[in-house]
């Protein structure tokens, strides 16, 4: 019995040494690499970051790997224009691969559209010239995004009366340009007379270098409630720029005036079909300043709106949504439109 016992003393010392020389380790998944900014100007650094799958960082205990090559530490940076391809790996687990690129934003280059107002209205007789010039350009391109800003009269006594008036007297003023219609071109240059005569101009606009920003909305409609995000994305460092954010509405049905040939020559159109019509403006109507700071290279300016359906819409469904940036002298540079449940992204080029 003794014997046995001192068995059982060496057995019990030998299982505490091995539990004080061992450690048994967690088995490691999935290990996560990220980028604090997977595009940045050369010679400026991008710093990794890499987690497990409980979200735990050990960027510390891992080795990173540039195009296959590993690097100390997690930051990196290029004095050259180019793309890499990034790794981690911990204890053998190794990340998915992430690209990072290096530019001087002369590659950064966005889908270009042209911004048409077409200053009009119901009580207008050579207002659907414009309307007809447009659907013309629409046989040419599609790059384009246009708004109808009816005028100039909300007093239903006045032989100008117009349901769908919308005070854009500042803006007016500023073209001092007399007289309907006016259609303008990325907001301060006049659509040629006649307008469906000189749809080349248009055309014109939408070609050529593309601009370095690019525009992405998010609506969306719950209730009565708009909630909305614009995004603005730079492909090179700019300065007083300015976002203006309109709300329109589709398939309203009212008469029309029409004094010229364009369909039919007749003269009143009844039940015509008045599209983009522009019922409010989210920001100020000369634009809403956006910080020099937040639009330097790759960077990307945000604004979110929370906004109740204006009192003028009929109907929420034909809502469509209209973003763009105007320069320091009022030219918009780009324009995007959406419809509600639309998530867009940058379309770089």
């Amino acid at each position: 019995m003794k014997k046995y016992f001192i068995l059982l003393f060496f057995a019990a010392i030998a299982v505490t040494g091995c539990s004080s020389d061992y450690t048994i380790l967690e088995s490691i998944g999935n290990i996560t690499l990220t980028a604090d900014n997977s595009n940045k100007v050369i010679d400026d650094q991008i710093v990794f970051t890499v987690k497990d799958d409980e979200g735990v960082d050990i960027t510390g205990e891992s080795q990173i790997f540039i195009d296959g090559v590993a690097i100390t530490g997690n930051t990196f940076t290029s004095a050259v224009v180019g793309s890499f391809t990034v790794t981690a790996n911990y204890s053998g687990v190794q990340s998915l691969p992430l690209t990072i690129t290096f530019g001087d934003g002369t590659e950064v280059n966005y889908v270009k559209r042209l911004l048409i107002e077409d200053y009009t209205g119901t009580w207008c007789g050579y207002c659907p010239r414009v309307a007809y010039a447009i659907e013309q350009l629409h046989l040419q391109t599609e790059n384009f995004v246009p708004v109808a800003i009816h005028r100039p009269s909300s007093n239903v006594s006045s032989i100008n009366y117009d349901p769908y008036n919308y005070d854009t007297s500042e803006l007016e003023d500023i073209l001092d340009i007399p007289g309907y219609p006016k259609g303008m071109l990325n907001r301060m240059t006049q659509w040629s007379f006649p307008e469906p005569n000189n749809i080349a101009q248009a055309v014109a606009l939408t070609q050529g270098v593309n601009p370095n920003l690019g525009i992405a909305l998010k609506p969306v409609i719950e209730g009565n409630t708009i909630n909305l995000d614009v995004k603005v994305n730079f492909g090179r460092d700019f300065s007083n720029l300015k976002l203006v954010v309109y709300v329109l509405e589709n398939g309203l049905l009212y008469l029309q005036h029409n004094y010229t040939d364009y369909y039919g020559g007749v003269d009143v159109i009844q039940n015509y079909q008045h599209n983009h019509v522009l019922r409010a403006v989210l920001t100020p109507l000369l634009g809403e300043a956006i910080a020099t700071n937040q639009t330097t290279i790759y960077s990307t300016y945000t604004k979110t709106f929370s906004v109740s359906v204006p009192q003028n819409v009929v109907n929420t469904a034909n809502l469509e949504f209209v973003a763009f940036i105007v320069d320091a002298n009022g030219k918009a540079v780009n324009v995007r439109k959406a419809v509600n449940g639309d998530d867009q992204e940058f379309e770089i080029q």
